[in-house]
């Protein structure tokens, strides 16, 4: 099972627009170090999974027929404006499984096209899909939103963005079961000294990496303040804790 972090950023991505602090400058100079809308790809077996999908260009990187289908956290339009697009395809039938949310995003439900989003997701919902078993996870977001825990071939991999913290009942169940071999959480804001809103600052993020004691972590969905404090502070970071780069690779 392998996992392709497709996109790192948040909701402004990397470099921001019209922003001269030092990670958006470095951003505009060097090509690997921007940031895309924070999606990825699972890969197990001959399965190819779409987590998320911001991503604008998806009728260019995924030719017809070789999508699974697409496992949606929730329906913010930088996590789901691609599908806007896509939808207008033809000669295929590609599944969206996510959160039963009433509003969506914009016509995406009254005018679907190819995509299919009957078959929603309830917390903690485990489906199968060959060899893959997937696991709908709430998280705590301004949207209804769930991660999701992926389970093959002898791994265990949590995917956990947007969130502000974990509700009780999904550290839980995290906790309940082997450890993860890889937890991919949220994390777009250096230390705070408030409550964030919506989503993990690293105090929080690794207060959760101390709870579920995952083997690794890569901290995704980063914002450019937390890029920026990273410039000075990233020897900061414990022991099997990486912050993600588009095109990380996670799994074996």
């Amino acid at each position: 099972m392998r996992l392709t972090l497709l996109g790192t950023g948040d909701a402004r991505q990397l470099p921001v627009y019209n922003c001269a602090c030092a990670a958006c400058s470095s951003a505009r100079s060097d090509p690997a170090l921007r940031r895309g809308p924070c999606c990825a790809l699972l890969e197990v077996d001959d399965q190819r999974w779409l987590i998320d999908s911001g991503l604008t260009d998806l009728a260019e990187r995924f030719a017809p027929h070789t999508l699974s289908g697409i496992l949606q956290t929730h329906y913010h339009a930088d996590h789901a404006q691609g599908l806007l697009q896509l939808r207008w395809g033809q000669g295929l039938i590609i599944p969206v499984h996510g959160p039963a949310d009433p509003e969506g995003l914009a016509d995406l439900y009254k005018h679907p096209g190819i995509l299919d989003f009957s078959q929603p997701f309830s917390a903690f919902e485990a489906r199968t899909f060959g060899c893959l078993r997937v696991t709908a996870l709430p998280l705590q977001h301004s949207k209804m939103t769930f991660g999701y825990l992926f389970e093959a071939q002898g791994q265990r991999i949590a995917y956990l963005t947007d969130t502000v913290g974990l509700p009780v009942a999904t550290a839980e169940y995290l906790r309940g079961g082997e450890l993860l071999d890889w937890l991919v959480l949220d994390c777009s804001l250096p230390p705070q000294t408030h409550e964030p809103r919506n989503h993990n600052d690293l105090t929080r993020a690794l207060a959760i990496v101390e709870d579920l004691r995952p083997k690794q972590t890569v901290l995704t969905h980063v914002g450019h303040t937390f890029d920026s404090w990273l410039l000075g502070n990233a020897q900061g970071l414990p022991e099997g804790v990486v912050v993600a780069r588009d095109g990380l690779v996670v799994g074996r």
